[in-house]
């Protein structure tokens, strides 16, 4: 059992089939089942010549691009174990990274973790040999070689190695929200699993004429997991290189599935709001009419209910007048997207459900494997994680944490024998650290992470992801933290959507000079606290944020105040602006 048997497996059913795509000036090109399987090949056999054998860790430091992927199946195929670094970490991140995992090998991507990578090298017992991915990248001599000549007088022909479902295939570091990263080990098995378990949950048909768009962080088990699922059943998997241009992406690559976070759909559904409130009357109609008929279709739809032939029609021409238009936008073809990292609203499932685009929220770890749950076809229910796929087993622990059992666990800890006994109860049972719920037909609904739940100075708890879902699915809000443990009302820090912002301030009379001095202006914070007041009017008067501090710049992966995937690390952000905090309570 070795999870990149698929590859043998699709270049026998489908070899002139496009595998993956990816971006070479400007222009989108492809590449083959049978060229796919030979570039991976080819790059096994030259890390077996560079000495790399079976368990040896081979790390990737690197943004996603089809060399990652070629790398990382190489890696798998060769029987040896990746480490994925996240491409945004520091010189001392990674550093910690192949130190504690002891890896002899490195592929990376662009010139400043080439030059960290190299650093770290000179001074590492462990790091042997750097791979460059781009020949852009200017090296030195020592230790380095660029992807290209590495691979080139490599042969393809390669017998991948045969491993145990319980052999590690790869670690991957948490960034974690709090604490010194932990080396998650998941095996063969805990991928093959999890992937099954996947197919017999949704029963897709035709999956290899399936086309996933990458552009969440491959570092992350999120992606990384749905794209070897999709490379699996014989998908074509294309990868962003640059985040920033996913829009453009969308258009482009025109996908049919992708996974993503909630704040991807939360600002494209605080955008579509915001435009609508500032159209005309008859735009607002329009509008209006068009969401009505979409949510009671996608309503009967969800119940497995026959749509009605009169509202059939008129989702017809809510579609033509409005959907069709926002639906292009992301590329016009995407029917499929799974969702997790954090939690998402209700109000934004349902309104991407109503546009015909079925968000699948999903809950898990990267200590699970990714999945535990997940939104079936039919029967979901908003606001839900959906129910448990393949053999997951959950139950509720003490303070109602959700425990679990099932292939997708880890095997624990890398050299973390006491952290690992840490998340396991005597029985066996994975903690995860959130607390949850269940309903009569199963679906499991989180209520917070044990650790960010709040009590205030006036015995009251506070679940703060709900709150900052309700502020910042607001179009003038990127992010917000809130406050409250231990303090006698709810704060907040305020990230505001600076384009959105600035398109507004020429209505508040304000020149735009510099962020500083614009979230301090009375006119601006006045403008936020009418909105947040209109935003939080159905919260309880004990969990309203009653002051907030707008920021003058989004908060930062790379200085740790936020996850890769865009959680708020609540620990990092409260000792950073504790004494603007403070303010707030004087």
């Amino acid at each position: 059992m070795n999870l990149t048997q698929f590859l043998n497996t699709n270049n026998e059913r489908f070899p002139h089939q496009p595998a993956i795509g990816f971006k070479k000036k400007e222009v989108w090109k492809d590449i083959n089942w049978k060229e796919f399987r030979r570039m991976v090949f080819k790059t096994a056999n030259a890390l077996k010549s560079s000495g790399i054998s079976e368990n040896d860790k081979v790390a990737i430091y690197a943004d996603n691009s089809a060399e990652w992927i070629v790398f990382d199946l190489a890696v798998l195929s060769l029987g040896a174990i990746t480490v994925p670094i996240y491409s945004t970490n520091n010189l001392e991140q990674a550093a910690y990274i192949l130190n504690d995992s002891e890896s002899k090998m490195i592929l990376v991507g662009n010139q400043q973790q080439y030059d960290a990578a190299f650093e770290i090298a000179a001074n590492s017992p462990f790091l042997q040999e750097i791979i460059v991915a781009k020949k852009a990248v200017w090296t030195k001599k020592e230790r380095t070689h660029y992807l290209e000549d590495f691979v080139k007088n490599a042969d393809d022909n390669f017998s991948i190695v045969e491993k145990n479902g319980d052999d590690l295939a790869t670690i991957i570091y948490t960034s974690g929200t709090t604490g010194v990263p932990k080396g998650v080990m998941l095996t063969h098995r805990n991928f093959t699993e999890c992937f099954q378990a996947h197919f017999d949950f949704f029963k897709f048909k035709n999956f290899e004429k399936e086309h996933s768009l990458a552009f969440l962080p491959l570092t992350h088990v999120f992606e990384r997991s749905w794209t070897l699922l999709c490379l699996t059943g014989g998908a074509k998997v294309s990868f962003l290189e640059n985040t920033k241009l996913i829009a453009t992406a969308l258009t482009e690559v025109k996908p049919t599935m992708m996974c993503s976070v909630p704040r991807f759909y939360q600002k494209i559904y605080a955008g579509v709001n915001e435009m609508v409130a500032n159209g005309s009357s008859l735009k607002k109609k329009i509008f209006n009419f068009a969401l009505n008929a979409g949510s009671q279709v996608s309503e009967f739809k969800r119940l497995e209910k026959r749509v009605p032939a009169g509202l059939a029609v008129k989702n017809k021409i809510a579609h033509l007048l409005v959907f069709k238009k926002i639906k292009n936008k992301m590329g016009g073809q995407l029917w499929f997207m799974p969702c997790g990292g954090a939690s998402i609203s209700p109000e934004v499932t349902r309104f991407f459900d109503a546009m015909g685009i079925h968000i699948t929220v999903g809950y898990g770890l990267t200590e699970t494997t990714a999945t535990l749950t997940a939104f079936p076809f039919k029967h979901y229910v908003h606001g839900s994680a959906g129910i448990p796929l393949g053999d997951t087993q959950l139950r509720l622990g003490e303070n109602d944490e959700i425990l679990a059992k099932g292939s997708g666990i880890m095997k624990g800890y890398y050299k973390k024998p006491n952290e690992t006994a840490d998340v396991f109860t005597q029985d066996g049972w994975f903690k995860t650290g959130d607390a949850g719920k269940f309903d009569a037909s199963g679906n499991l609904f989180i209520t917070d992470r044990i650790k960010d739940l709040m009590k205030t100075s006036n015995g009251k708890y506070i679940t703060p992801q709900p709150i900052e879902n309700l502020l910042s699915n607001d179009n003038f809000i990127n992010q917000a933290m809130v406050v409250a443990e231990g303090r006698p009302y709810v704060t907040a820090l305020i990230i505001p959507n600076f384009e959105a912002l600035k398109d507004y301030l020429p209505k508040l009379n304000i020149d735009f000079t510099n962020w500083d001095e614009v979230v301090n202006m009375d006119k601006v914070k006045e403008f936020y606290h009418q909105k947040i007041e209109q935003i939080q009017r159905q919260l309880s008067g004990f969990e309203k944020v009653k002051k907030f501090i707008l920021m003058p710049a989004e908060f930062e992966i790379g200085s740790g105040e936020i996850t890769p995937t865009l959680k708020v690390k609540r620990n990092v952000v409260q000792q950073k602006y504790a004494e603007m905090i403070g303010r707030m309570y004087q």
